[in-house]
């Protein structure tokens, strides 16, 4: 549906060249909800304004249902982005128009007639939540209510991608529940292709397919977002997940596992699906001649499949614990050991 082959972006800027986007190659398919994620300055925000041609990359191909928009005049370009709409960070709305007005602008710039606008726009305030706000103004409205005309806005014309440039980042926890929920509801009901720039891991593990991960211009790790939360590759990742995922050694741990010269026998365990649920430990140190010490853990939900980890202390003989890791093993329980400078 998307796909960015070897796209480059590149400023003039005091002089200067800055490199926003380093050779990116990206495919987002059909009906997906794919989110890209990345510190400011990453390049994440010229790579969304790319689709829609708001920034004309340097060199490289943007690839839009099939059509390379680099290739096209544009008039052509102005056809395809009638099917790209777009939700803004701070809304974008107009003031001075009631939110039917806000909503129908894309319709009257395209010069639909006046029932059908009327129509279309009746359908998607009561779709978003707003059928009693017709004729009310912007500054009336909470910032939730905001981000659902920008919304209702930008499905106006149908549209079969939905671009969400930090769509989230000024709302409040609750409100960001909700409107990635109707987000959710729109992927599923018109199945809308959705990309969604964000620099919050919660948005991307409430909502998202697969995601990206960038940094400096370029994509560092890609994948579904269960294989980046589980086992993030790079650092930046595993900043990202950290910050959602909750599952950093406190301090306090740290320092005891530093402190204690006699034991080097603590690990992290990762469980995954159904063996989230299952007394492996307990069955451990049944079967073994080993004590089982639980240091740390917690359990969260990828994609609908449980995750859990956990640190613990295994003590016992040498032969015992090893015994105790071929057992986990054998049960495709992941562990890896720890040490007070790694986690």
């Amino acid at each position: 549906m998307i796909e960015f082959q070897n796209l480059i972006k590149v400023y003039n800027s005091g002089g200067k060249q800055v490199h926003a986007l380093n050779n990116i190659n990206l495919k987002i398919n059909k009906g997906e909800i794919y989110g890209v994620v990345g510190f400011s300055g990453a390049g994440k925000s010229s790579l969304i304004r790319c689709v829609n041609f708001l920034e004309r990359p340097t060199s490289g191909k943007v690839i839009v249902a099939g059509q390379d928009l680099t290739a096209l005049t544009e008039r052509q370009i102005r056809e395809v982005k009638k099917h790209i709409g777009m939700i803004f960070q701070h809304f974008n709305l107009l003031n001075s128009k009631t939110v039917f007005a806000n909503v129908a602008m894309p319709l009257v710039l395209s010069k639909t007639p006046k029932e059908q606008i009327k129509k279309r726009v009746t359908e998607l305030l009561e779709f978003v939540g707003l059928g009693d706000k017709a004729d009310v103004y912007p500054d009336q409205l909470s910032g939730g209510q905001k981000q659902r005309v920008g919304i209702a806005r930008a499905l106006a014309t149908q549209p079969s991608i939905l671009l969400c440039d930090e769509a989230t980042s000024a709302l409040d926890p609750q409100t960001t529940s909700s409107i990635l929920d109707l987000l959710k509801k729109i992927n599923k009901e018109y199945n809308i292709t959705i990309l969604m720039i964000t620099h919050e891991m919660s948005v991307i593990r409430e909502i998202c397919n697969r995601v990206a991960v960038m940094e400096a211009g370029k994509v560092i790790e890609e994948g579904t977002v269960f294989d980046v939360f589980s086992a993030p590759k790079t650092q930046t990742a595993q900043n990202f997940v950290s910050t959602v995922m909750h599952d950093q050694i406190p301090e306090s741990i740290l320092n005891m596992i530093e402190n204690n010269q006699a034991s080097n026998n603590i690990f992290r365990l990762t469980f995954v699906g159904q063996s989230t649920g299952k007394p492996f430990l307990s069955q451990l140190a049944k079967k073994l001649d080993i004590d089982i010490n639980v240091l740390f853990g917690s359990i969260t939900e990828l994609q609908g499949i449980p995750f859990g980890n956990l640190i613990v202390e295994i003590q016992g003989a040498e032969s015992e614990v090893k015994r105790a890791l071929t057992y986990l093993q054998a049960k495709q329980i992941s562990f890896k050991e720890v040490t007070s400078h790694a986690s």
